[in-house]
């Protein structure tokens, strides 16, 4: 139980710890960062005993996401390790600068300072305590305060205990990372002056609140939340007749961890006259799997229930809700059809995330028509996929125009479930799918717990390490020397 004068005291650590942490060389950050994930692989059996009992989750898919945890951890730490993430700029003072003399300006990118991050509940691991935001927010050399998911109250503090034990035994400040549990106390914090920035992966309708709270602050603060996503996915006539299992893949992605992934394709379009009776077969050999938590399978039940109750819709696999002991359920895919005109009449119904295995094929007549239907329907998602082949290329370049447009992934051919933790990566996209287009999932995520500071004629004592002459970081310094810019426009090169 945290008082309101233990909230107070998370947050004056919070803000203690920020500058001293701030001042550790990305070398010595990096370090910590392998800390941690050494700390989580060696713990990895007694986390994932702990996951399952919590979450329902299977073995084989939480280990690897303990896997991806880890890892992207060390990603991390190659990332910063060079100080290149800096983005030093050195411009000298120069007296015959063309615009006018120009003085010594130094910038560089710094820690905005403490970070309050949400954790979800479909990733106990790569979204959660330890995850993604995590390791994006320490190693921008940010204190970090974790508001653990009820969904698996254990496993969160467990590793917690490792994080915290981590970066100790790698030498870094007290109280660069602390665990708080509740919602109010999650909501206390995010209002407190001290915090800087929010991190959020979760319902839209709560992810909303918290932006709201968060731009409603005396001093307004940055907030990245990912909210909803119903990732569409069209595939051609031609698609259609040369991918023999992309129907099973569409159900494969659909169920896999029961549906509850931020990236499970709500919608598949096809053409009229497409043969869906693979559907029914490949749901049906999927067996049924526990819901994450009880709120979590009452929502589904209940939307499952009003999609099924829809006009028009028929059901390709009607799939089942089964309630279990402690009010736990137990779901297998439902897969049901529409034309387009009963998507658009009954949208209220249909358009909705349905977080579990569930999902809507949508009969389209022509392909030419997709781009208006997709911006009309789908303002804002983390992915969008094409299943096309190489003769659809001219037909189909409108409607790869429209899903850039409105989704922060496009994808060619597969399907979206899966996110590799890469340095291009991006995990974002327009509201609904985030608050802030930015990206929660590889290296970039580390902009966002960032800002840009300027020093203009400082005294070289009185500079960052990173920004002084003497360099004593070794970290990559872009200099625009005195005299350059009488060059400027000259093109250089044969044409």
């Amino acid at each position: 139980m945290h008082t309101e004068t233990e909230i107070d005291l998370i947050a004056a650590r919070a803000a203690a710890a920020a500058g001293l942490f701030a001042d550790t060389a990305p070398k010595d950050r990096a370090a910590a960062l392998v800390a941690v994930a050494d700390g989580i692989d060696a713990a990895a059996d007694e986390l994932i005993d702990i996951a399952i009992r919590e979450t329902g989750l299977t073995r084989p898919r939480l280990q690897g996401e303990v896997r991806r945890t880890s890892n992207q951890l060390r990603l991390f730490a190659e990332a910063i390790v060079d100080g290149a993430y800096l983005d030093v700029r050195i411009d000298e003072a120069d007296a015959d600068y063309v615009i006018g003399p120009r003085p010594d300006v130094r910038r560089m990118l710094a820690p905005v300072g403490p970070v309050l991050n949400f954790a979800a509940s479909n990733f106990p691991f790569a979204f959660s305590v330890a995850g993604g935001d995590s390791a994006a927010a320490l190693a921008a050399g940010c204190s970090l305060i974790v508001k653990a998911h009820s969904g698996h109250p254990e496993l969160s503090r467990r590793t917690a205990d490792i994080v915290i034990a981590a970066l100790a035994s790698a030498g870094m400040p007290d109280n660069v990372f602390q665990l708080v549990e509740g919602q109010q106390r999650g909501v206390d914090l995010l209002q407190d002056d001290r915090i800087r920035a929010g991190s959020f992966t979760g319902s839209t309708h709560v992810g909303r609140l918290l932006a709201d709270l968060a731009a409603a602050r005396p001093r307004p603060i940055p907030f990245y939340g990912e909210l909803g996503s119903v990732n569409p996915v069209y595939a051609t006539s031609a698609a259609v007749e040369a991918e023999d299992d992309l129907l099973a893949g569409f159900v494969a992605s659909v169920s896999g961890s029961a549906g509850q992934l931020c990236t499970k394709p709500g919608f598949l379009f096809v053409p009229e006259g497409a043969d869906l009776g693979a559907v029914g077969g490949s749901a049906a050999l999927v067996g049924e799997h526990r819901l994450l938590n009880p709120g979590i399978g009452r929502a589904f039940e209940q939307r499952r229930d009003t999609v099924l109750g829809a006009v028009g819709v028929t059901a390709l696999a009607a799939g089942a809700v089964r309630v279990g002991d402690d009010d736990q359920r137990f779901a297998t895919p439902t897969v049901v059809e529409v034309d387009v005109e009963t998507l658009r009449e009954h949208r209220d119904e249909l358009l909705e995330e349905s977080f579990g295995p569930l999902s809507v094929i949508v009969r389209y007549s022509d392909v030419a028509a997709l781009p208006e239907l997709h911006r009309e329907l789908f303002p804002g998602n983390l992915t969008a996929t094409l299943h096309s082949t190489d003769a659809d290329a001219d037909a189909v370049a409108p409607l790869v125009e429209a899903l850039a447009e409105t989704s922060g992934r496009v994808l060619f051919g597969g399907w979206p479930t899966g996110v590799s933790v890469t340095s291009a990566m991006q995990h974002g996209g327009p509201f609904p799918a985030t608050t802030t287009d930015a990206t929660s999932v590889g290296t970039a995520a580390i902009a966002r717990f960032l800002r840009g500071v300027a020093y203009q004629s400082a005294p070289q004592q009185l500079l960052p390490m990173p920004l002084r002459d003497d360099n004593p970081w070794g970290v990559p310094q872009r200099r625009s020397s005195a005299g350059k810019s009488a060059g400027w426009g000259s093109l250089t090169g044969e044409h």
